[in-house]
């Protein structure tokens, strides 16, 4: 797929996270802790006391970019890292799908950001990179996340019981997805055209 990979539209930038991020990296997720934390992945048990170093899950993530097994970015606005979009659990062969994930700083939310660095992220993957179907997997108490998805088209495919261990418990996902051919002219250009639309 080309890995490093870097993509802008607008103020809006997708990026590999760099070791030199630990800083902006570590006060974004500060500040959005409380925010993030119910929506985040946690080890089931019996939990693994290993906790990976942020310069490791850099490594691992470039690792697995160049591997074509993921495409992990760090989303940047005006140059600032605010957050990451990651498609992971890529399949080859004839599957050509993988399982979009985001987070966003709490401070810049409701902007428009995310759903940009969505769009950006999917045309890449479906017009450059080669895959054919991606899915995004929401629970249904995150609002902010399901606005993304909302607004940029992403089909319901229905209720995943138990999918993730999420925040230290097995729970529910709502399940969207988009296919090459449900986006022809691009996900980026309807997500312009829905913000010009009155």
């Amino acid at each position: 797929m080309g890995w490093p990979v870097e993509l802008h539209e607008g103020p809006v930038g997708l990026r590999p996270l760099h070791a030199r991020d630990l800083r902006a990296w570590s006060e974004v997720r500060q500040r959005s802790e409380s925010w993030l934390r119910p929506w985040e992945a946690t080890p089931p048990p019996p939990a693994d006391p290993y906790t990976m170093s942020f310069r490791q899950m850099v490594r691992l993530h470039a690792a697995q970019g160049r591997a074509d097994e993921s495409l992990p970015w760090a989303v940047t606005y005006h140059g600032r890292l605010c957050g990451q979009l990651n498609v992971s659990n890529i399949i080859w062969g004839s599957a050509r799908m993988g399982t979009v994930g985001y987070w966003l700083d709490v401070d810049l939310a409701g902007r428009g950001i995310m759903p940009t660095a969505v769009a950006l992220g999917v045309d890449y993957c479906f017009f450059v990179a080669g895959l054919h179907r991606l899915e995004v997997n929401i629970r249904p108490e995150n609002r902010a996340s399901l606005r993304v998805v909302e607004k940029l088209g992403f089909r319901e495919e229905g209720l995943r019981p138990k999918l993730l261990h999420i925040d230290g418990e097995w729970r529910d996902h709502r399940s969207f997805a988009l296919t090459a051919e449900d986006v022809p002219e691009g996900l980026l250009r309807r997500w312009r055209s829905s913000r010009l639309a009155p």
